[in-house]
């Protein structure tokens, strides 16, 4: 009878060692996917900053461009509403936080 016991004993040990190392994979493989879940997010972030930088260098060549074939008067006129934009922005801005 004790010889039994020893052995129910051994596999519960077994067992619970078994269990151990399941959970120890799951949690492996969990942090796995978490991690290229990150990588992904930032691969996405790169991407989006990548395209915005095109889009700004695109914007300032097609601004420098305007800014050679116009007059001076509607340079300023320019000059004065992106300052306005900025202004109002601002206090906007302000009055949100």
């Amino acid at each position: 009878m004790s010889e039994a016991w020893e052995r129910e004993r051994q596999n519960n040990a077994r067992l619970d060692d078994l269990a151990g190392k399941v959970s120890s994979i799951r949690d492996f493989t969990v942090n796995i996917y978490n991690q290229a879940s990150d990588q992904r997010l930032i691969d996405d972030n790169n991407d989006t900053f990548s395209n915005m930088t095109n889009s700004v260098k695109n914007t300032a060549n097609r601004l420098t461009r305007m800014a050679k074939n116009t007059s001076n008067i509607q340079i300023f006129r320019l000059a004065g509403i992106i300052i306005g934009v900025v202004v109002v922005l601002w206090i906007i801005w302000g009055w949100l936080f």
